[in-house]
């Protein structure tokens, strides 16, 4: 089976503009999915299978297991793109194809036992720091802990999990865990005003054993020392985690944007004198600016950041820190633009059958991440540019 896999990974290379050609046909199917992944709370199955069919959750994964390689700012296009037709399913999208470039830092024999058994496995993570106790065992772990906000938990075969190894009279060791989700408990717990289709679940893991291969030493992930990172070659494998990484949250909120912005003015405009209006006109034209702002502002940093692992270089700390406020400050502006307009709509826009309610929600719960905190990022920014961070933030 691995053989399979590795040959498929010599076929021909898929390109970006396939890649997006496929998100824009699925934009209408996933606007017609919407209300139904909201009653369900998670993304459709047919919606997984849209996206395991078409490539589309390769885009970032090593060619060593058939896998596109591709960068993320194509990752972050997908996911603007599909986010038109809904937010939920797209902000699935984006964590089942970005999550494997965080499994790609594991020893390859995990990968081997994931990819190499199936090459169409999907992987969850859970990956902040929980209240927990993994007990060191012979040849591994025992792992017990309850963890939150796992997006698209409900499709995955397999799940990477934050903790700490606890070890007699000695200092706690932060670690990544990859367990099965056969060995799991979903918590139902998603109950949510915003991407409540995106199913982004707790779980339970009770005394599972997790051998020593499947356990990641964070300090080695975050060092670039970990195993996978030094055996991939390619440009995505070398990408920053955290900082400018945070566009990915942002490609979501901005594609939204998008699509509440089309479906206000086909809206609008059936309604004849109201979009004959000056001052709706300017809503428009306001809120049409911040959109394309944001959509530049958050991909002209991903592109160059990429660009220049491209060359071989290596990210500094100025294009991080201006990344990350990108990112952060794309999101406000997809919030501003929504809301003028959400205003603008009436009472109209209210009713549960209008798309652009769910559309309004889903934007503020995008922007709503931890990653795209806007006063945090600012504040970093500005810290950094008066020379305050400690040497090591400076080098980072």
């Amino acid at each position: 089976m691995l053989q399979s896999v590795l040959n498929k990974a010599a076929a021909t290379p898929v390109t970006r503009e396939e890649i997006l050609r496929k998100a824009r046909t699925l934009v209408p199917k996933l606007a017609a999915r919407s209300k139904l992944a909201e009653q369900l709370r998670c993304c459709p199955d047919e919606t997984i299978a849209d996206f395991t069919e078409m490539g589309l959750l390769r885009v970032c994964r090593p060619k060593r297991y058939g896998g596109y390689d591709l960068g993320y700012d194509v990752l972050c296009e997908m996911v603007q793109t599909l986010a038109q037709g809904c937010g939920s399913q797209a902000w699935v999208a984006m964590v089942l194809a970005d999550n494997p470039l965080k499994f790609s830092a594991f020893e390859l024999a995990a990968q081997d036992e994931v990819w190499g058994v199936n090459q169409e496995a999907k992987l969850a993570v859970a990956i902040l720091p929980v209240v927990g106790r993994a007990t060191p065992v012979q040849g591994g772990v025992r792992w017990s802990a309850t963890h939150k906000f796992s997006s698209g938990i409900d499709h995955a075969d397999w799940v990477i999990c934050g903790g700490h190894v606890i070890r007699d009279e000695q200092p706690a060791e932060a670690v990544f865990a990859l367990i099965p989700t056969s060995e799991i408990e979903i918590i139902d717990d998603w109950h949510v005003i915003g991407l409540a289709g995106s199913g982004t679940k707790s779980f339970k893991v009770k005394d599972v054993f997790v051998p020593a291969h499947r356990l990641l030493d964070k300090k080695l992930y975050e060092t670039w020392q970990s195993p996978g990172t030094l055996f991939y070659t390619s440009p995505i494998s070398k990408l920053p985690r955290g900082g400018v990484s945070a566009v990915s949250y942002t490609a979501v909120a901005v594609g939204v944007a998008q699509g509440f912005l089309e479906n206000y003015l086909a809206w609008t405009a059936k309604k004849g004198l109201r979009a004959a209006e000056p001052g709706i006109q300017i809503s428009a034209g306001l809120s049409a600016a911040e959109i394309e702002a944001a959509e530049r502002m958050y991909l002209g940093a991903i592109r160059e950041t990429m660009e220049t692992l491209e060359r071989g270089e290596r990210v500094t700390a100025h294009m991080g820190r201006q990344g990350k406020r990108n990112a952060c400050y794309a999101a406000q502006l997809a919030m501003s633009a929504v809301q003028r307009l959400f205003n603008a709509g009436g009472a109209g826009a209210l009713f549960i059958d209008n798309p652009l309610q769910r559309q309004f929600r889903d934007v503020y719960a995008a922007s709503a991440h931890h990653a795209l905190d806007w006063e945090a990022a600012a504040a970093a920014y500005g810290r950094y540019r008066f020379g305050l961070d400690a040497p090591e933030k400076q080098a980072s």
